[in-house]
């Protein structure tokens, strides 16, 4: 509970942070510009002081947690300086960046509990990070249009088709991993049944993509779409039940 406690600490000093590298970018986008920042709502030094005490907050905890899940989240913070820095203004990069840094969360957990950390994890966790972060990247692309780049520059080096077929990549990858580490999982076979809600969700979600125009908030989509988050839940029930009673 401490280390997910202090990863939302973490996270929300990186938005606050982000959020002061964008804010005149944001103040012209149709959405972001309703951001506390952005909108004025929230003073910039107001912000800069809220996002200290949280990283200096987030240190001591980390710091307690011992010397494996502080040094997880110090990279943790390094790679989303770099991001907001640099990493997202250069092509593949970016999106690899914010792949990279949901793969540091989970290996977060992993080091806390401690628990080994299975390769399959890791690979999973990679490639729907890139499904998503992709997705996002074409949303943002069928939003904004012709005025993309004045908000995110590095939408001028992609476009809608590439994003496509990078999509269309992680996909096939993502439920490919998923199925093999379900038959590799060693403790139990059954849990190759949960596939089937993966195959859905991934389905789902570029149906609302494509069809709705979702993807530029992962979260408010899967918090909004009422068969998705039913899905999620399914697979949740599915898995422990296979889990703790096979």
């Amino acid at each position: 509970m401490a280390a997910a406690i202090d990863f939302c600490l973490i996270s929300s000093a990186v938005y606050y942070m982000n959020d002061l590298f964008d804010v005149e970018k944001d103040r012209r986008h149709p959405t972001k510009r309703y951001r506390p920042i952005a909108s004025g709502q929230l003073s910039i030094p107001v912000a800069i002081g809220v996002a200290a005490v949280l990283a200096l907050v987030a240190g001591v905890i980390a710091s307690v947690l011992g010397p494996p899940f502080a040094l997880t989240a110090l990279g943790y913070v390094g790679l989303q300086v770099a991001y907001s820095a640099r990493l997202k203004q250069i092509v593949i990069i970016d999106v690899l960046a914010i792949a990279a840094g949901f793969v540091l969360r989970a290996v977060a957990g992993a080091v806390v509990i401690p628990v080994p950390i299975s390769p399959w994890l890791l690979v999973c966790t990679v490639l729907l990070a890139l499904f998503l972060a992709l997705t996002k990247r074409r949303a943002e692309l069928s939003l904004l249009q012709e005025g993309a780049t004045e908000h995110r520059p590095i939408l001028e080096e992609y476009s809608v088709e590439m994003l496509d077929q990078m999509i269309n990549v992680v996909t096939a990858s993502t439920v490919m991993a998923y199925s093999l580490y379900t038959f590799n999982a060693g403790r139990t076979p059954y849990l190759m049944l949960t596939v089937p809600f993966v195959l859905y969700g991934i389905f789902r979600y570029l149906f609302l993509v494509h069809k709705r125009d979702a993807g530029g908030s992962p979260e408010q989509v899967l918090l909004r779409d009422r068969p998705l988050l039913v899905n999620v839940l399914l697979w949740v029930a599915v898995s422990v039940a296979i889990l703790y009673f096979t």
